[in-house]
């Protein structure tokens, strides 16, 4: 025999209860069944409000009342033939009738007690019952009706009864002696106490009538039929990748359901747990589901972890103070307190040093705790040696279970370590000596964040979305989104990372989409966008608080580089092609760096220096590897390389630069690159990442250009730098005939810095620079005899592009 049992949601409609018939058919091919239901879909929360109406002395609860007894004639008039509706109608509009009597008792009392409570809800269970009994024998199927007030026997403890488990046993066992059917339907929730007065099971008591009957008869499985394929390894409305555990123990059902899994409620399984009946979770609307089967021993698939669940509206009371180090009695006087006044205890952790207590409750009762805990240590309060009662409200508790976690080493830092690497502040930790289940307390606004990066790290660990918020949509954003929108299924394939860009942003508008923007749609989606600013930009970000955030600066904007301690702040890491901010005060730039290591998080700008070229990094990696910078010689500017390797006299050197820019190779205001400015901050920059506090002002530079051109609008630059087409042409004339080349050239060494034109002779390594051109060289401990040469295009939109991407890559891997 088995036991099957139909929630709310399954018996919600008539669709669904035919949908319900169909399976208890196609089951009654495979033995009896004895078939628990529950109310109709929002009954039972509709007969309290009738009740709660009454009491109030509002007459609408008649309304409601009408409501109620419309929907159950009409769910008749749907479900059985007609040829055996009148008994069946005449019967449910007489038990909605006791409804209303009992409502008119309450509304002329004023007043409803927990015992008018059980008998008006039980109504729910009674009239579904009887209607689904009717609808199956319409079927012709054998079927009986039974009354659980005459078979579950408790205590009078309304609205949560205890249940005689060993009277109620005897009389399940009766009953089934005299059964003649196969098919059995009888209400859930409901019993009655001694003297025959209804009671009810409290929270999950249809799930409690099942088990209790499924113990009793000894059946060979309890089925819960509800809305859902199984148990999820989270909940499917904040992971879009929740997936069916396909088997799972009691306890770590139990474990999961009372961090707030609500397909069953963990008292409710008791009775079958002890007998040893197994547990399947399944689908009414998709009854060919396998579901989750919840059984003695835990499933055995590789994987330590069986889900993660929380629970919200949490709130921490920590009670400290010096007086309690070493007192026996602080404990127990604190739970005496919170006990009394009928506090609930979730969570309790306790520091070895004894100076602190700190226990978690449901938030609704913080206030009554503080008030308990308050006056119960007075004296103590009083003489400053117990400090009053610190609550801390908006929390929730995040939960990792699973049976095998104890012979898994290491789940916890995992845990941890993914949740601090993106900002998720862990408030107090507990973790029972059976291993079975992990908990920690975070800021609720977090818990969606955190179960999506928990359910990632141990179940889609072959696979890591990253979403990308990109300020800039000009000629190096563009290429950037071009080349993400390329790259994106290949990276899937190939290194099962989910890129997504989630947001984007230019001067004036922003838009935002927590699936990915469509990048072949961008431009019109941006301009179609949100009026906004940088700094609404960034409120976005931070608002929807996702996992694995990374913000990319595609600007020249000094608005844009002064919001990256805000983001470096909340652990979404920042890639930066803007070079303003490294090439701050170093006291700024220093900040930057420090926030990001104190949140963990990573401040990329490879492409501050050579565009696509791996220079940052490598000079990093010479310096975590222990190796020592003595001098660095660079060509860094790709613009002036391009402009000296393209002027030779016989084009004017402003029509050269003007090629430069319309190419894509110069800053906005091109007098940035040929006033050498743009490489002082290029070389200021290296300095620092090799340890050096350089500031701009202590760089000599030694310009080319004339004064003149450094004034006026760019147009006044262009026609500047024309009239003064012979200083540029002898500069030029002076080098070829030395046999030499131009290039502006940087030095670093001892502390100080250098930029300035050079003639360079055949025999460097600077010489044989062409096109856009850029070379590094690092002489070092390792590189003394010969340097350390990079050396590729340190100009244009792609390869700058392509840099920012590499960037982008690297911190998703931090």
């Amino acid at each position: 025999m088995q036991v099957l049992k139909f929630g709310g949601t399954s018996v919600g409609s008539p669709q669904a209860i035919e949908a319900t018939i169909q399976i208890l058919s196609r089951q009654l091919q495979a033995g009896p069944l004895i078939v628990v239901v529950s109310a109709f879909g929002g009954v039972t929360d509709a007969l309290l409000r009738c009740g709660q109406l009454a009491a109030t002395g509002d007459e609408t609860y008649r309304d409601e009342v009408e409501a109620l007894t419309r929907r159950h004639l009409s769910a008749v008039k749907q479900l059985v033939p007609i040829q055996q509706q009148s008994s069946l109608l005449s019967a449910v509009k007489t038990l909605c009738n006791e409804v209303e009597d009992l409502c008119n008792g309450i509304f002329l009392l004023g007043e409803t007690t927990m015992r008018s409570r059980d008998k008006l809800v039980s109504y729910g269970e009674l009239i579904s019952s009887k209607i689904i009994t009717a609808a199956i024998a319409g079927k012709n199927l054998p079927v009986t009706w039974w009354d659980s007030r005459l078979l579950i026997l408790t205590n009078a403890a309304h609205g949560n009864a205890r249940v005689n488990l060993t009277v109620t046993q005897q009389r399940f066992r009766e009953a089934l002696l005299a059964l003649k059917d196969p098919l059995v339907v009888m209400p859930g929730f409901i019993a009655a106490n001694e003297k025959g007065v209804t009671t009810t099971l409290g929270r999950g008591g249809s799930d409690y009538t099942a088990a209790i009957a499924a113990a009793a008869v000894h059946a060979t499985e309890l089925q819960i039929w509800t809305d859902v394929s199984g148990m999820m390894t989270a909940d499917p409305r904040w992971v879009s990748n929740a997936k069916v555990i396909p088997a799972i123990s009691y306890q770590e059902a139990m474990e999961l359901s009372h961090f707030g899994a609500k397909v069953i409620y963990p008292p409710t399984i008791q009775p079958v747990m002890n007998a040893g009946i197994p547990v399947r979770i399944k689908n009414t609307f998709a009854p060919d589901d396998p579901g989750t089967v919840i059984q003695l021993e835990s499933y055995r698939n590789g994987s330590a972890v069986r889900g993660i669940s929380s629970i919200n509206h949490f709130s921490l009371i920590s009670l400290e103070g010096s007086g309690m180090i070493g007192v026996p009695g602080f404990s127990r006087r604190l739970f005496e307190a919170l006990s009394a006044e009928e506090i609930n205890v979730i969570l309790i952790t306790q520091g070895s040093s004894e100076h602190s207590i700190c226990v978690g409750i449901d938030a609704l009762s913080a206030d009554r705790a503080k008030a308990a805990v308050d006056a119960a240590f007075a004296p103590e309060i009083a003489a400053q040696q117990v400090e009053p009662l610190v609550v801390e409200k908006d929390l929730s508790i995040i939960a990792l279970v699973g049976e095998q976690m104890k012979s898994h080493p290491g789940i916890s830092g995992r845990m941890f370590g993914v949740l601090g690497r993106n900002g998720v502040n862990v408030r107090a930790i507990a973790q029972g000596s059976s291993e079975r289940n992990i908990s920690a307390v975070i800021a609720t606004r977090d818990v969606r964040k955190a179960i999506n990066l928990l359910h990632e790290e141990f179940f889609e660990a072959t696979q890591k979305q990253v979403n990308l918020f990109i300020s800039g949509a000009g000629n190096v954003g563009s290429r950037l989104l071009e080349q993400i929108r390329q790259q994106q299924p290949i990276l899937l394939k190939n290194a099962k990372l989910q890129l997504r860009v989630v947001g984007l942003a230019n001067s004036r508008k922003a838009v935002f989409a927590e699936e990915g923007i469509d990048l072949s749609q961008w431009k019109s989606l941006l301009e179609n966008g949100t009026d906004t600013d940088i700094d609404g930009f960034v409120d976005g970000v931070l608002q929807r608080n996702l996992r694995n955030a990374v913000f990319a600066d595609v600007t020249a904007s000094e608005q844009v580089a002064a919001v990256y301690g805000r983001l470096l702040e909340k652990s979404v890491a920042v890639v930066a092609c803007n070079k303003i901010a490294c090439a701050s005060p170093y006291t700024y730039y220093r900040r930057l760096k420090d926030t990001a290591g104190l949140y963990n998080t990573s401040f990329l700008f490879e492409t501050n220096v050579g565009a696509g070229l791996p220079v940052i990094s490598t000079l990093n990696d010479l310096l975590k590897s222990g190796d020592r910078i003595h001098r660095i010689e660079a060509v860094l500017s790709g613009t002036l390389n391009f402009v000296f390797n393209h002027y030779d006299g016989s084009r004017a050197f402003a029509e050269v630069v003007k090629q430069a820019q319309e190419e894509g190779y110069t800053e906005p205001d091109p007098r940035l690159d040929l006033s050498g400015t743009d490489v002082m901050r290029k070389i200021m920059i290296l300095a620092r990442e090799a340890g050096e506090a350089l500031e701009m002002d202590a760089i000599g530079n030694e310009p080319f250009l004339p004064t003149s051109c450094m004034e006026g609008s760019v147009a006044d630059f262009y026609a500047e730098m024309a009239k003064h087409e012979a200083h540029f042409k002898a500069i030029y004339e002076k080098a070829a005939r030395n046999g030499n080349k131009l290039k502006f050239v940087a030095r670093y060494a001892d502390g100080k810095a250098w930029v300035g034109l050079q003639e360079i002779s055949p025999g460097s390594d600077l010489y044989h620079l062409y096109g856009k051109d850029n070379i590094v060289l690092f002489f070092t401990d390792r590189y003394s005899e010969q340097p350390l040469v990079i050396k590729g295009a340190g100009a244009g939109a792609d390869v700058t592009a392509s840099g920012v991407f590499a960037d982008l890559l690297r911190a998703t891997l931090h």
